[in-house]
């Protein structure tokens, strides 16, 4: 007889196993999921290259971030959190995939940039390679990957991470344009997340209600030879915390 749920971390961990193994990317298996994406680099993904968020740069630009202690989630092969490192800011960088952070390593030693790079689950890192508060906490591609239920987990980790008057930046799928606009409870009925979960500005502002919105917006388009990264398949959320 199995009686071992008794906290909130009980049930966060029981909801994870009601996803298949490989049915998604969010599983234990996951960072293999995403080595075997990373793992051919000539493929034609926009992301692949070194180029920042426009997003990302265009908060910089407008004097709405400033250099300071970042913290880049589901950081893929760096090209965020390299460019933050160019601006000065003290960078922590975490992912999944054993892969995509060998590929940020290669970028930092060619670019000479010094960014702490983490493989692993950045819940299951918080307080111990991931602690202190940040100024700003950067999610490009990782929030719309996760299930229903950890949120709660994301919600708490930029409650201990990000410092009082701290900036969130995030980027995810757009409703109507890209993801799954399935109900949250259906995701546990068919034991997956259909590739990743779309967002609504509405339901962005109805998650993260406890930090100010400076924006929400699409991603602006980029032409092929920009040096930033745009698609207009996505929102950008920039958020303050009080």
């Amino acid at each position: 007889m199995d009686r071992n749920i008794r906290t909130v971390e009980d049930v966060l961990r029981l909801l994870d196993g009601l996803f298949a193994t490989g049915a998604d990317r969010w599983t234990r298996d996951a960072g293999s999921w995403w080595d075997d994406f990373y793992a051919d680099r000539s493929r034609p993904v926009p992301f692949f290259a070194g180029k920042p968020d426009e997003n990302l740069v265009s908060s910089v630009e407008r004097g709405l971030v400033a250099p300071g202690r970042a913290l880049d989630l589901g950081c893929g092969p760096g090209r965020n959190a390299l460019y933050l490192a160019s601006l000065g800011f003290e960078v922590d960088a975490v992912d999944l995939s054993p892969v995509a952070i060998d590929w940020a390593r290669e970028r930092a030693r060619e670019t000479g940039a010094e960014v702490r790079f983490l493989c692993g689950d950045a819940f299951a890192l918080l307080g111990t390679e991931i602690h202190g508060r940040y100024d700003l906490v950067h999610d490009s591609g990782c929030f719309h990957h996760l299930p229903p239920h950890r949120r709660i987990s994301y919600l708490e980790l930029l409650d201990r991470c990000l410092a009082p008057g701290g900036l969130f930046g995030l980027t995810c799928f757009a409703a109507g344009a890209m993801g799954s606009e399935l109900p949250d409870a259906e995701f546990y009925l068919r034991g997956r997340l259909e590739g990743g979960l779309a967002y609504t500005p509405e339901s962005l502002r109805r998650i993260f209600c406890g930090l100010t919105e400076i924006e929400i917006r699409r991603m602006r388009d980029e032409p092929p030879g920009s040096a930033r990264f745009g698609e207009p398949f996505l929102w950008t959320g920039l958020f303050r915390r009080p």
